[in-house]
């Protein structure tokens, strides 16, 4: 098991330079993966002070040299899927490999897309996301790429570069149980982002008939990535080694928007990424 951050891209650390700052103390100290909150308003009512992901990310790639980075989950709904592509490409090179492109439907509907004019029923961004999926992959490919479905359609084209990671950076898909339909998406690419439909962690057992489920629909033998996130505080005896054996891959430690900037740092310093588990 690996053990990474989760970071909100709002609040106190809603900051790029502080957060490329955070990553490099991240590394430093052993936890393998830095990944961000995608939001763009979140809440209608908010004044929180919030930055772009990915530019954030440009920031954290430039600080370290090894952690795993990237959006957890960016909504392919809401953003072109051709610009995604280029900016996810981008990314993998500036970072030298080292993007996990997690991705979902977006959250909340009415916030971030409704309130801005976007389509925001749960058909269309699920289309929406599946079809954005495709486009990224085929685009990343280096070769002629064309594609025509029921909500985008693109010309013969070719993007270069290419990612450095090939076939393509990994994609983690968010899926809420027990819903099956993401956990057939996430079957299809390269690791799955679960919590309850309601919120909060599954227990060991639930992520270990999640799972059997993904097998089921699995075509491929590649590596699947599977990832938990909360507190570690909140984990009771052998718990996190009972998510190891249940066939969890990465563990997140969850970093609230309630957090200050010290307590973001403590957490870093003092929470052990590096424990004994296999």
């Amino acid at each position: 098991m690996r053990f990474g951050l989760h970071l909100p891209n709002f609040g106190p650390v809603g900051d790029p330079k502080l957060l490329a700052s955070l990553a490099a103390e991240a590394e430093s100290t052993g936890w393998e993966g830095f990944f961000l909150w995608d939001h763009v308003l979140g809440d209608a009512a908010w004044r929180e002070q919030m930055v772009d992901p990915w530019i954030a990310l440009a920031a954290v790639a430039s600080a370290t040299q090894s952690i795993r980075l990237g959006a957890l989950v960016t909504a392919v709904p809401r953003r072109r899927p051709w610009h995604l592509a280029r900016e996810t490409a981008t990314l993998d090179r500036l970072s030298d490999g080292r993007l996990v492109v997690g991705v979902g439907l977006g959250f909340p509907a009415d916030a971030e897309f409704a309130h801005f004019g976007e389509e925001g029923a749960a058909q269309v961004r699920a289309r929406r996301l599946d079809e954005g999926l495709a486009i990224m992959a085929g685009l990343w490919s280096g070769e002629p790429f064309a594609f025509e479905g029921t909500e985008y359609r693109i010309r013969e084209t070719v993007f270069l570069p290419t990612p450095v990671q090939r076939p393509r950076p990994p994609i983690w898909v968010a899926a809420h149980w027990p819903n099956r339909a993401p956990l057939r998406r996430a079957a299809r690419w390269d690791g799955v982002f679960p919590e309850h439909a309601g919120g909060g962690r599954l227990s060991p057992a639930e992520l270990h008939e999640l799972l059997a489920y993904i097998k089921q629909e699995r075509r491929g033998t590649e590596p699947f990535d599977v990832v938990i996130a909360g507190l570690s505080k909140e984990l009771a005896g052998e718990e996190l080694a009972d998510y190891a054996a249940a066939g969890a891959t990465w563990w997140l430690e969850s970093i609230s928007p309630n957090d200050s900037v010290d307590e973001v740092r403590r957490r870093i310093a003092t929470d052990p990424p590096a424990r004994p588990i296999t």
